[in-house]
């Protein structure tokens, strides 16, 4: 029986039509993808179905029901009574979600006081079933913890834990799982198909299909406002009737690149290199090589210590033992080092425009003033930007633009090796596959070597020619990418990449 109902769904912003016609339902038990690009209309469509569309926003449908309920004509008071209650949230940055001045309990036990008539003993033996049903290690601890002392994976099962608390019939999962790391990533996936096991209606927006294959029933694929195709899980993934779809899919899937391991002549050697924060161990008796023109991944979960040995690399920390040798390049000098973070948007100057932020790099490596009005335009064209973007602010480009731009400012430099430190993780798939293929480019046409530091075991089988594994600081597992991916041998390596697939 259907539980949520949305029919010729419709929403405008400024006379620009962002939803057209977006028809729907979701019954108890079954979980509803909704899948696309940014700007497709998806979130919106999720927005709607919770009252919480942007202000000046027209909506129109005809037909929007909620567990029962007409909820067209609401106001905003009998929203707030519905919210949480009949429909619950789950978003996309828990960080942000949940309120960083209040404590994990508190957060989960809000829609108890709202919807339900408890005590206060109540309330807390309520609060500790929640986290344990999204399977919270030490439940009682969490509770009395702030947002930044968990994992992003332990704020999600907050989050989820707060959404389920007034017991809702519908479950909007907004990209819930976008910037996890993989194990994490498959923890959360599978737990959010527990809830729709369960007997939830369980709507799933994401614009990843590796993700949405672990949790959907039906799919349905948006593109610029409206939905193109859908079907069951099995019919788009097996036969996808739009060319947008079967990219969609595609860019979601990566190969491995060809084994190609002891290529080439040594850039950096590291020997038993180790770092520790406040006598906690980051990285641990580190040894491996990076070959000249080609790509190391490093990948692992939040906390392994890939960050921090980039960041050695870099030279933006020291190591506290062991060495990092560099080997001179065939004029002799030391390799020049670049790093591209992993949000553009916190390292760029927001008050700057690109063009003044790339001047200023080019400054910094040496180009006189007279020639860097023309390196500047040289360095957008080749990132693939046009040059009136140049004078725009970061805030003021899209994702996949900023960080183009900031693949521009490690290039001013003329840098030997670039890293990369998860440069296409908050991506769509088809804008990181763009990003990719530029790296690529680059790459062959500089003779760049490059560090691609992830949690995606996909990307980084894609354009990695060796690859590290690192969990708990301590690299594992080493070798051609090929090689490992294809038979892993640590236990470890094994679990990423079950978790992966």
């Amino acid at each position: 029986m259907s539980v949520l109902t949305v029919q010729d769904l419709s929403i405008s912003i400024d006379g620009r039509l962002l939803v057209d016609g977006v028809s729907f339902e979701v019954a108890l038990g079954e979980c509803v993808a909704i899948v696309g690009e940014s700007g497709a209309g998806k979130s919106l469509t999720a927005a709607a179905m919770l009252g919480l569309t942007p202000a000046g926003a027209r909506v129109s449908s005809s037909a929007l029901i909620i567990d029962g309920v007409e909820a067209r004509r609401f106001s905003q008071s009998q929203w707030r009574r519905v919210r949480g209650n009949r429909i619950g949230l789950v978003a996309q940055d828990a960080l942000v979600s949940l309120d960083p001045l209040r404590r994990i309990g508190a957060e989960i036990a809000e829609p108890l006081v709202i919807h339900r008539d408890l005590s206060r003993a109540e309330r807390r033996e309520r609060t500790l079933e929640l986290l344990e049903s999204v399977a919270m290690p030490g439940p009682s601890t969490r509770m009395t913890q702030y947002p930044h002392e968990l994992s992003g994976g332990l704020r999600q099962r907050a989050l989820i834990a707060s959404a389920l608390a007034g017991e809702p019939s519908v479950l909007i999962a907004d990209e819930p799982t976008t910037a996890l790391d993989t194990t994490v990533q498959a923890h959360v996936l599978a737990l959010l198909r527990e809830i729709a096991d369960a007997g939830t209606a369980v709507v799933f927006i994401s614009h990843d299909f590796a993700a949405v294959r672990r949790v959907a029933d039906r799919v349905l694929v948006m593109r610029a406002g409206r939905v193109i195709e859908h079907g069951t899980m099995a019919e788009i993934l097996d036969a996808p009737n739009e060319t947008y779809t079967r990219e969609l899919i595609a860019a979601s899937t990566h190969a491995p690149r060809e084994d190609r391991f002891g290529l080439g002549d040594a850039v950096l050697t590291g020997i038993g290199v180790s770092k520790a924060f406040a006598g906690v161990p980051a990285v641990t008796d580190a040894s491996f090589t990076l070959v000249s023109g080609q790509t190391l991944g490093i990948v692992g979960e939040s906390g392994s210590g890939k960050t921090t040995l980039a960041r050695m690399i870099v030279g933006v920390e020291k190591p506290d033992a062991g060495d990092l040798r560099w080997h001179a390049t065939d004029h002799g000098r030391q390799h020049r080092v670049q790093l591209v973070h992993q949000n553009p948007l916190g390292a760029f100057d927001p008050r700057w425009t690109i063009a003044r932020s790339l001047r200023e790099a080019l400054a910094a490596g040496g180009v006189p003033r007279a020639h860097r009005a023309a390196r500047v335009a040289a360095l957008m064209k080749e990132v693939e930007l046009t040059p009136e973007l140049a004078r725009r602010r970061p805030a003021q480009l899209s994702g996949g633009q900023r960080q183009r731009a900031a693949i521009a400012r490690a290039l001013a430099a003329d840098p030997d090796v670039l890293v990369l430190d998860e440069p296409v993780s908050a991506l769509d798939p088809s804008v990181r596959e763009k990003v990719l293929r530029l790296l690529g480019r680059l790459q062959r046409g500089r003779g760049l070597t490059m560090i691609f530091v992830s949690h995606d075991l996909g990307v980084v089988a894609a354009v990695s020619d060796d690859v590290l594994v690192m969990k708990d600081g301590v690299i594992v597992e080493q070798g051609p990418v090929a090689s490992v991916f294809a038979a892993p041998q640590h236990p470890f390596t094994q679990e990423l990449l079950a978790a992966g697939h």
